[in-house]
Formats: structure tokens, sequence, C-alpha cells
């Protein structure tokens, strides 16, 4: 097992509750399963872990359509159909139509690796309890080869939610469980200087202060996130936009500039002009 913790990065701001998770779960041999808006920096958390404990990612990214099985492995019979009509000699071992999942390449890695199962949630709601087995034993069998693949060394799993659908009461019990908080405004501003170390002081202020107060309009059918925040920085910055034209006092200019970065539907930027910047020009 990795000994080494997990800390924060040059990259990636880590808050202390999320580093005491992420370490728990590796002694624990356990997955962690990470929940939080989207853009509060799940999937990168993955990234990090394998960069600061020094190994091999394997990524995989859940969709609708994909199955448990896929993780595992694939059997290709229409390759093999193929080439027993083109008389290929391949055809005479079924080893060679079976086409390793993103588990079996953690499994049969010579050093730890670190294993994302993202966007568990969009699967359909057995896909969970599909992999308990292979999760909890480590060890699956190939049934067409009679092959039983185990775990060189038990890999870190981190599987990421959005929250989409409840998962398995059977699959919770077997992951450490947390929840990334969006960023206070201390966090942020940590976040940000990773990203724009020498962003001018008042414009970041007036930046963070208008941020939040979009976050905060009630009936948003979309918050901005983290991400969308550094976008709508680095459009700021690009585009030389001054501290002053955030606080700009024309009615007709209350939308923030750039707001496309934010905001991204048309009901949302209503709902903004109508609201934060009439409360804003009408002070208790």
């Amino acid at each position: 097992m990795n000994t080494k913790k997990f800390s924060s990065t040059k990259t990636y701001v880590a808050t202390d509750d999320l580093l005491m998770a992420v370490n728990a779960a590796v002694t624990l041999e356990r997955p962690i399963l990470i929940k939080g808006e989207p853009g509060t920096g799940k999937t990168q958390l993955a990234i990090e872990i394998a960069n600061v404990l020094n190994c091999p990612l394997f990524e995989w990214h859940i969709k609708s359509t994909t199955k448990a099985q896929q993780g595992l492995y694939d059997y290709d019979a229409v390759a093999r159909l193929r080439d027993s009509q083109l008389g290929d000699d391949r055809v005479h071992d079924i080893a060679n139509y079976i086409v390793q999942g993103k588990l079996w390449e953690a499994f049969v890695s010579a050093e730890q690796p670190v294993l994302l199962i993202d966007e568990i949630d969009k699967a359909d709601i057995e896909f969970p309890n599909d992999l308990l087995q292979e999760l909890d034993r480590m060890e699956f069998l190939v049934y067409e080869t009679k092959q039983v693949i185990k775990a060189k060394q038990r890999p870190i799993v981190v599987i990421t939610s959005n929250n989409e659908k409840e998962l398995p009461d059977a699959f919770l019990r077997r992951c450490f469980f947390h929840y990334i908080k969006f960023p206070d405004k201390a966090t942020m501003r940590k976040i940000i200087a990773v990203h724009y170390p020498d962003i001018k002081k008042i414009l970041l202020r007036e930046a963070l202060e208008t941020f939040y107060k979009v976050r905060e309009v009630p009936g948003l059918k979309k918050k901005p996130s983290t991400s969308e925040l550094l976008d709508w920085i680095k459009l700021l910055v690009a585009e030389d936009i001054s501290a002053q034209a955030l606080r700009e006092a024309d009615p007709r200019k209350a939308i923030p500039p750039l707001y496309g970065a934010l905001l991204k539907n048309e009901q949302d930027v209503h709902l903004f002009e109508q609201l934060v910047f009439l409360d804003r020009r009408n002070p208790q």
C-alpha cells in the first residue's frame, strides 16, 4: 500500500477535510465516493492524487450507455466472425478478441494505480451494484478464456457523482464518502491565485463580489461554478476590464461584462438583471 499522504499541489487547492477524506480512504483501502457541484474539481482530484502519490492513472468516464462489463473486458465477437470468414488463423485463439477494460488495466498494473470511475450516476441504476464483487474481491473471471484476473496491487479507487440519481445502499456502504463543498471566498482566492498569480487585488475583489452575488440569486437554473469563474477572470484579464466596470452604476449596464462565461441561459440572464443589481441599487 502507498504510504505517502495526499496533499494540495501547485495546481490544485484541497481543503483540510478533503485531504483527510482521501487519506482515510487510502488507509481503509475503500473507494472514495466524491460528490459536489459540477466544476468543483471532482475529476481533477483523481489526477492530482495520481500525481502526488506518483501512481499511474486509469480513467473510466461513464456514459448513459456504459455497462459494468465494459470496465472488465469486451469480447469482440464481430471481429472474430469477420476473421473466420477471411480465414485468419487468429480465430483459433479466442484471447485475441478479448479487449481489456479499465479495471483490468488497473488490476494488472505493476505499480499501485489510481482508478477513476467518473460520473457513475450517469449509468443505469444497476451499474454500481454490478461492480460490487469486483471492487470487493479485486478479481474477476474472463468467462471466454476461464482466466482469473487478480489485482497485483489494490488500486486507489476514486468515484465521482453529480447526484443525477441515487446510488444503491449496498454500494454506498463499501465507499468512503466526501462531499466537496462549494469554495468560500478565502478558498476561492487561493484557487484563483494558482491560475492567475498576478491578478490585481482590486479586480479580484470586485470579480469575487459579482460572482457570489450571481450565485446567490434565487431561482437560477444553473449556478456558475469554479471553472466558469476561472474562465470569466481569464476574459476580464485578457480584455483589460477594470474593477470599476464591475461596479458599474449605469442601469443599462447592470449585467456584468462578458457575462456569457457565467450565465448559460437567457432565463438566468433576465433573473440576474431584475434581482441582483436592482437590490444593489436599492440598499435597505
